[in-house]
């Protein structure tokens, strides 16, 4: 049975085009099944040992199962629609004969609003670091003013390499090595962080003349999502901002200033590297329940970057 699980896997990997981390995602969640599978028995003892033996109420009862377990609807949700295609992509490609989830519903899940800081919030924790001169501190001036100037995932920025960056062209490139690579253009606010980070902070936190990572912890090696996690909680407990930050609410606020200043859906959803734009829609809530009329660093954010 696992195998068909591969299977199904590689054609999110290639058919879909769908991110690593899905891919991941849903390979838990099909465990997770695969694992339920394996212990279950029916009523009358039979136990399950081929996917066309697995039947609507043994798919029922996975769900009570789950439910069963204290997950969040949001996770239940989402381990449901893996269970879904999953089992579409086996009937349309002739594995089984019937498909028992076909008839499932998903549990209704109340839309998340993203939590995200207000600008005078923002410009807090981006002038925090600036207050010193390490080389700790020119890193995570630089990291802080790219999180926030550019909408990062944390993976996307810790992953970034120094042949990533191009400071002649103001430009970034994300996820160079996934499938939502994108190039992000850089103000000269942030260009100016990482320069000086370029030239004073990073040649004296390097330890390895080949390391090839852009954002370095004091051991010379590269920033972990951990450790970006540590430095904003830091300096969010340094300039006393009470709610609970983290690195994807820079990513929040980001989205929400943005259509502050103009920026249509389309145009968020590139910056994102949101692969659909009903992801990207939330944003527009949340832009609408907070203050008008902000600004990236004081000023509009030019829309018409070249991207090629």
């Amino acid at each position: 049975m696992q195998e068909e699980v591969q299977r199904y896997l590689l054609s999110l990997d290639i058919e879909e085009d769908a991110s690593d981390n899905t891919i991941a995602a849903y390979r838990n969640d099909l465990s997770q099944l695969l694992t339920f599978l394996m212990h279950y028995a029916a009523p009358d003892g039979a136990r399950v040992t081929s996917w066309g033996q697995v039947t609507p109420a043994v798919i029922q009862d996975y769900v009570f199962h789950l439910r069963d377990r204290d997950y969040a609807s949001s996770t239940v949700a989402r381990k449901v629609a893996a269970v879904k295609s999953f089992f579409e992509f086996m009937r349309g490609h002739g594995l089984i004969e019937e498909d028992p989830a076909a008839l499932l519903e998903s549990p209704k899940v109340k839309k998340h609003i993203p939590h995200t800081l207000a600008h005078e919030e923002v410009e807090q924790l981006l002038a925090a670091p600036k207050q010193q001169d390490t080389p700790q501190a020119l890193r995570d001036s630089a990291l802080l003013e790219t999180l926030y100037a550019t909408g990062m995932r944390v993976t996307e920025l810790v992953n970034l390499n120094i042949d990533d960056l191009d400071l002649e062209a103001g430009k970034l490139i994300c996820g160079a090595d996934s499938k939502r690579r994108r190039v992000a253009p850089l103000d000269a606010t942030v260009q100016d962080a990482l320069r000086i980070y370029m030239e004073r902070g990073r040649p004296a936190l390097v330890v390895r003349p080949q390391e090839s990572a852009l954002f370095l912890n004091h051991r010379g090696q590269r920033l972990t999502r951990q450790g970006l996690w540590l430095i904003i909680k830091r300096y969010v407990k340094e300039v006393g901002i009470q709610e609970q930050v983290t690195p994807h609410t820079l990513r929040h606020s980001f989205a929400a200033h943005l259509l502050h200043t103009g920026a249509g859906l389309r145009e968020v959803q590139r910056r994102l590297g949101h692969a659909s734009l009903s992801t990207t829609q939330v944003y527009k809530q949340v832009a609408e329940e907070t203050a008008p009329a902000i600004t990236i660093d004081g000023k509009a954010v030019d829309f018409d970057s070249d991207e090629d």
